[in-house]
């Protein structure tokens, strides 16, 4: 009895995709946002190589985790760097 009552309480599957897919997109937005201030020139210096880097590497994060929902392509650990 004490396992059909510890079923009922974890949530389904699709409740948890929802769920950690709207924290994780929300907390990446926020950080593209941070990376957006970074555009105040009289704050940083930068080059228009540096934006187009980060550009890129964030570019292809978005079409690794694409490629993953696919089934077509597998998680990398690449690390950006100017």
């Amino acid at each position: 009895m004490d396992e059909i009552f510890i079923k009922e309480m974890k949530p389904d599957r699709r409740e948890k995709f929802v769920d950690l897919a709207e924290k994780r997109v929300n907390k990446a937005i926020e950080q593209i946002k941070l990376i957006g201030n970074l555009s105040n020139r009289s704050n940083y210096t930068y080059t228009d190589d540096d934006v187009t880097k980060i550009y890129r590497a964030l570019k292809k994060g978005l079409d690794e985790m694409k490629s993953r929902f696919d089934s077509k392509g597998k998680e990398t650990n690449d690390r950006f760097k100017l």
